[in-house]
């Protein structure tokens, strides 16, 4: 690609991206607000996890682009030959992916899969989709790196990759365990016929042996405090060696989350929000319930950002913000992008009608679990 054709692109991508044009669009205003503050910009981005999430980035790209992970879940998906044994296969298939290559991405592959099997079986394929966005966000919720927000709390936490998986081990095997429970009330156990042939996506064996080994070692990487030197390692090796991994990824997201960075960061200091920040208190919860809440009018993400400058108790942060993905649609970025790939009508309306009850059960839940993890 050229470079006015490639500036075009990137054009129109930032036109197209409505997150980000609010996100600068709010920007000027908070400095005109906060000028005082305007020298503490570049301390409010965290950079460990900037840097973090781009080594993520370009990593995950290089493993969907071998379409070894398409071909392992087709080889999944054509062993299940009952519609509630496809859904439940479909649900931990998502939610083991999600854990490792974080929940969008997992999306990514899954989602075209399953929308590829309307020609092979009559099959619901938008509930389908829509366990498969629930199932990300409950297998994300055990890894570091299986979402955006994790990312970031490990981060800040100071804890190890170890100590942050254990943390989260709980809650993720229990939201799994739920929503596996679900699938008999939305799935029958008629047999199905799922064709064997496969003509799919191709494989390209030395990406794969590129990026797999190169995902363990960034992990610990990060583990050890190198998260910046260690991406820039891989951006470079990728750009000597597969350099159409690099144009794929989606380079705006941490532009997204930079400017996510300030402009909550400027937020959390405003008197006015740190004199609000006592009613956190007063939740059950505290930390655990508001960043619930928080994630269903903002999105989890931001959500962790923007709750993470008032406390130090980051675990029920993290559960918190977990539970949001569920809910309305927008507690979670990976339910948009399920709902949109699916482009089905009356989607969004059945989406909140497993999501919503699936938000009250995982909260009341949680909380339970909490108190037994953290008494008092």
């Amino acid at each position: 690609m050229s470079l006015p054709n490639a500036l075009c692109s990137m054009v129109r991508r930032v036109a197209g991206d409505r997150l980000l044009l609010i996100l600068l669009a709010c920007l000027p205003p908070l400095l005109l607000l906060m000028p005082d503050h305007i020298p503490a910009i570049p301390g409010l981005v965290h950079w460990k996890t900037i840097g973090a999430l781009a080594g993520l980035m370009v990593l995950s790209r290089g493993l969907e682009d071998s379409g070894y992970l398409y071909r392992a879940g087709h080889w999944l998906l054509i062993r299940a030959r009952g519609e509630r044994r496809l859904a439940a296969v479909l649900v931990l298939f998502s939610a083991g992916l999600a854990a490792v290559v974080t929940n969008d991405v997992a999306l990514f592959i899954v989602v075209p899969l399953t929308l590829g099997l309307r020609s092979l079986a009559d099959l619901p394929i938008g509930r389908l989709i829509i366990f498969e966005a629930l199932a990300v966000n409950t297998g994300s919720t055990l890894s570091p790196v299986g979402n955006p927000q994790n990312l970031y709390l490990w981060q800040t936490s100071g804890v190890s990759f170890l100590e942050f998986t254990l943390a989260m081990l709980p809650l993720g095997l229990a939201l799994v365990g739920m929503l596996l429970l679900l699938i008999p009330l939305a799935f029958p156990s008629q047999r199905l016929q799922v064709a064997e042939a496969f003509h799919g996506a191709s494989r390209h064996r030395g990406l794969l042996l590129l990026s797999l080994p190169l995902y363990p070692v960034f992990l610990l990487a990060i583990d050890l405090g190198y998260a910046l030197a260690g991406a820039l390692a891989i951006i470079l090796c990728y750009l000597l060696i597969f350099r159409r991994v690099v144009a794929g990824v989606d380079w705006l997201l941490l532009l997204v989350f930079v400017l996510m960075f300030i402009n909550l960061g400027l937020v959390a200091r405003h008197p006015l929000v740190l004199d609000g920040a006592a009613v956190i208190d007063v939740l059950p919860g505290g930390m655990y319930t508001a960043g619930a809440l928080l994630s269903q009018g903002i999105s989890n993400v931001p959500a962790a950002i923007f709750l993470q400058g008032l406390t130090d108790q980051w675990q029920p942060l993290a559960w918190g913000v977990s539970i949001g993905g569920f809910g309305l649609a927008i507690g979670s970025l990976a339910n948009l992008i399920a709902l949109r790939l699916a482009r089905q009508q009356g989607l969004w309306k059945e989406f909140h009608r497993w999501s919503v009850p699936l938000f009250l059960a995982s909260w009341l839940m949680g909380l339970g679990l909490l108190s037994i993890v953290i008494p008092g």
